[in-house]
């Protein structure tokens, strides 16, 4: 069944989709396919803890249940500084979130509970 996997590194979000029994090797190369990098200049994390690239998804509890489509897994990525070798520090840019919805925009239920609220 497929897992849904939010890479996330600095500003960059990637949605991919794979087999709960891919490997993390396997991820690094579709990631690869996208960001023209390297997959041994790549280290993944889940839950700060890098991923083994002999290990598949669900040895990191990564599976239908934990990773769908409407709630993605978040996954980190580093890249390797080309010039020491040296793996940059898992950086992830915090996500903004919406502002809220305009009252005409919102449902008849939802006024009626905004109403509510204010008039106590």
């Amino acid at each position: 069944m497929d897992v849904f996997l939010m890479v996330r590194r600095k500003k960059m979000t990637i949605f991919l989709d794979a087999k709960e029994t891919t490997s993390v090797i396997d991820l690094k190369r579709m990631i690869g396919g996208i960001t023209k990098t390297l997959p041994e200049d790549q280290r993944l994390f889940k839950d700060d803890e890098v991923m083994d690239d002999r290990k598949c998804l669900t040895d990191y509890n990564l599976n239908p249940t934990t990773a769908k489509a409407q709630s993605p897994a978040t996954i980190g990525l580093c890249y390797r500084d080309g010039e020491t070798g040296k793996f940059e520090n898992l950086e992830i840019t915090v996500l903004s979130t919406p502002p809220e919805l305009p009252d005409v925009m919102k449902s008849p239920e939802t006024q009626c509970q905004t109403h509510d609220q204010s008039v106590n």
